[in-house]
């Protein structure tokens, strides 16, 4: 059975029953050229296992299996099971957890899934959950590569930089933990159905050292939420609507002073060591 022709995946969907869930944002991957290049670019060996999000049908699944040493896909959609059980009964070392990937804790999946050998995701990330699923897989901190397909603006969010329009707190977040790159961009006729958007795939790294050091997150990613919470502010005004009861306007002017930073500026124009500066000078003047 071919996973990426459209003629044996419909008699797929038809011997089992399969109905597409608007709400789960399913798409199926129809171009067979795609996983093999997310399973090339992820640098997969039998050293390696790999979680998948949303495995589908089993496209990417099966790419996968072929090059990883195990193959954990996490699927929530029950009436996908009987589905996988048929395409993936070809490879031993690819199983499916039925659950969903927000409520799983990831690092005694991957502790159990894994043991001895090196964690990566390689998924098709369902558009609806992309972020909290991104955010849930960097706070695990147990994945030494993460390459993901999702919507061409978030992966372009991931990536941007300091002073460009895609550039936000989202930005900060990710680029704070991980290395990422934009890898290549998936048209929406590569899928079953054909969604309205492009995909992108995207690769992520953990930084081996900090773009800055922090010694308050909890305060740093405050700031960064300032910063970017009403775009138009300024970034004095920004952070006064956040930090005014703690310090005067005039306090806020002198600390972006003295940082460098001209009282107009807006947050988008600051980059991680920026915002580390600021952060620190926050924190001494708020502990005064």
């Amino acid at each position: 059975m071919n996973l990426c022709n459209r003629l044996d995946v419909q008699a797929l969907l038809s011997r089992h029953g399969f109905r597409f869930s608007k709400s789960m944002g399913q798409n199926f991957l129809m171009d067979p050229a795609v996983p093999i290049r997310i399973a090339e670019e992820a640098g997969l060996d039998a050293s390696v296992g790999v979680l998948e999000i949303g495995p589908g049908i089993g496209a990417l699944t099966v790419e996968l299996a072929k090059h990883a040493g195990r193959v954990t896909a996490v699927e929530l959609d029950r009436s996908l099971l009987p589905l996988l059980a048929e395409t993936l009964a070809p490879y031993p070392n690819a199983n499916v957890v039925n659950g969903n990937i927000l409520d799983v804790n990831l690092k005694e999946l991957v502790s159990s899934s894994f043991p001895g050998l090196t964690p990566v995701v390689c998924a098709n990330l369902p558009y609806n959950i992309t972020s909290p699923v991104l955010s849930a897989l960097v706070d695990a901190g147990c994945f030494q590569r993460i390459t993901v397909m999702v919507q061409k603006e978030v992966a372009l969010r991931i990536c941007a930089r300091a002073g460009t329009s895609d550039y936000g707190s989202f930005s900060v977040y990710m680029q704070y933990h991980m290395q990422p790159e934009l890898l290549f961009d998936v048209p929406p006729e590569s899928f079953l159905p054909a969604p309205k958007v492009t995909s992108s795939v995207v690769t992520m790294t953990p930084h081996k050292t900090p773009p800055a050091y922090v010694e308050n997150e909890t305060l740093f990613f405050k700031v960064v939420k300032a910063a970017f919470g009403q775009r138009r502010k300024t970034l004095l005004n920004a952070l006064h609507s956040v930090f005014g009861s703690h310090l005067s306007k005039s306090d806020l002017q002198q600390m972006l002073a003295s940082c460098g930073l001209p009282l107009d500026i807006r947050g988008e124009r600051l980059d991680i060591p920026a915002f580390a500066a600021l952060t620190a000078n926050l924190q001494s003047a708020l502990s005064t």
